[in-house]
Order: C-alpha cells, then sequence, then structure tokens
C-alpha cells in the first residue's frame, strides 16, 4: 500500500504532498523532514529504495523536483521504466508541460508496437 506521495524541490521545500492513510500534523512535519533529509542526502550512485522504519522510501529526482513515495513492504512497482516514460511525458524541469492523456501516453503505443512487430 502506498502512505504517501511528497514532491519536492532541491532546497527541501514541500511543493506537493498526499497522504493516503491518517497522520497526525504534528507527525506528519516531523516525518516529512525526515524523509526529505533522508533522500536529499543520498547521492545519484546509491540506490533509490530506502529502508525507512517500518516502510519503504523510492524516490527519484526530476531536475530540481524530487518524487518521493512511501510505500509498505508488499507493494512491488511493475514496470517501472513505463512510469518513468509517463512521468517525462508529463514533467519537464519541475514543471507539467503535458495534460493530455493521448498525447502522454503515444511514445508508450509507439514502443508497445515496436516490441510486437
Amino acid at each position: 500500500m502506498i502512505k504517501f506521495f511528497l514532491l519536492v524541490n532541491k532546497q527541501g521545500q514541500m511543493r506537493l504532498c498526499r497522504y493516503y492513510e491518517p497522520v497526525e500534523i504534528h507527525k506528519r512535519t516531523l516525518l516529512e523532514a525526515d524523509v526529505i533529509k533522508s533522500c536529499l542526502s543520498r547521492t545519484k550512485d546509491q540506490c533509490s529504495f530506502v529502508e525507512y522504519k517500518d516502510f519503504k522510501l523510492v524516490y527519484r529526482q526530476y531536475a530540481a523536483l524530487f518524487v518521493i513515495i512511501g510505500i509498505d513492504d508488499a507493494e512491488i512497482m511493475f514496470n517501472l521504466d513505463k512510469v518513468h516514460i509517463i512521468l517525462d511525458e508529463m514533467i519537464l524541469n519541475g514543471r507539467v508541460v503535458e495534460t493530455n492523456k493521448s498525447r502522454i501516453l503515444a511514445p508508450l503505443t509507439a514502443l508497445d508496437k515496436m516490441t510486437e512487430g
């Protein structure tokens, strides 16, 4: 299960947060500070999966924006390469550049056609 979704800039400022289970405001602030510190302090050579308390953090940097997702051990992400393609079509340099579903999925459709034939 996904516990939370965070978008953070390189300075550690929260741009978007979404929680999928209730967390008190005080605990949320402490959690966000610790999670952001844990992810932003890692080098680009390190794995983007981090063991954190009783769950895992999965993060990815896109230009000046970090996408951080907190998941429990039962959550597994399949087709991670396709997720990156979708995000690359939607977000450029930390800004949303495309919201049209058919335009976002066009590269995936082309890639699927190439692998089939």
